[in-house]
């Protein structure tokens, strides 16, 4: 089966100290992997590994969609990555810019857009938001809009380049309940429109992994703790060694996990 991702053997060292050890991580196309980890096991170490933005010591190998790093422009190959991250609400200056440019400023890899949108881009803007469920945002005002909103906006705006892979990084972070499960139902019905679609979601919150997620891994303190298939490491001795802490967990009929501390 084709590679989305292939990661060997790679350790990062910032300032002297070790932030990931010996990583190795395979994700097929297609697939919808997790990866979870208490703060500080890694994650967003890792995520800017596999975007290239970081680099780990020599000796580690690190291909992303068929492209071996070291021997791609990487500012054409993130182009085919779709990244969400919370990092961008912060870039969103502007409040009167509307769904539609910010959707649009994909394509330019900008926040907002500078200049004049073509019927061909608005189309395309149209349908994107409309497959979120979200087409009445095109025109809608960034400072009239929810977090979730917000989240759906940058998700289409993720989607306009036509990417192979989506990042998830942390999305609900700041979601209040009402918004994150907004998102979490939004990214179901995209996993479920684009099969083809490689998608990695980037967590704390086991609840948050959803059980369209059938593989995962667990980052603990810069190594990998646990990977595998959904069932079998998201079990309670798991998140009690990952997270420190005694609890149990429960399962919803959806297939969910909620954590319940004891």
């Amino acid at each position: 089966m084709m590679k989305a991702l292939s990661i060997q053997n790679a350790t990062v060292r910032l300032e002297g100290k070790t932030i990931l050890r010996e990583i190795t991580w395979e994700v097929n196309v297609g697939e919808r992997y997790f990866l979870l980890g208490a703060n500080g096991a890694g994650k967003t170490t890792l995520v800017k590994v596999i975007t290239g933005f970081l680099w780990p010591l020599y000796g580690a190998k690190v291909e992303l969609l068929g492209k071996k790093f070291g021997e791609v422009n990487l500012l054409e190959l993130r182009k085919q990555i779709a990244w969400v991250s919370p990092m961008m609400h912060q870039w969103m200056t502007n409040p009167q810019w509307t769904g539609k440019e910010i959707v649009i400023s994909g394509i330019d890899s900008t926040i907002g857009l500078y200049r004049k949108v073509t019927e061909t881009e608005l189309a395309q803007a149209t349908e994107l938001l409309r497959l979120l469920r979200a087409e009445h945002l095109l025109n809608q005002p960034l400072r009239t809009m929810s977090s979730g909103e917000q989240v759906k906006v940058l998700i289409a705006r993720a989607l306009m380049t036509e990417p192979q892979m989506m990042i998830l990084d942390e999305p609900s972070v700041y979601l209040d309940v009402t918004g994150r499960e907004f998102l979490l139902r939004t990214i179901e019905e995209l996993a479920r429109k684009r099969p083809e679609l490689t998608i990695l979601f980037i967590t704390q919150r086991i609840e948050d992994i959803l059980p369209i997620f059938e593989r995962g891994m667990i980052l603990k303190q810069g190594e990998i703790m646990a990977a595998g298939w959904r069932e079998e490491i998201l079990t309670e001795e798991n998140l009690k060694k990952a997270f420190e802490m005694e609890l149990r967990l429960t399962r919803t009929r959806s297939g969910r996990l909620w954590t319940v501390i004891e």
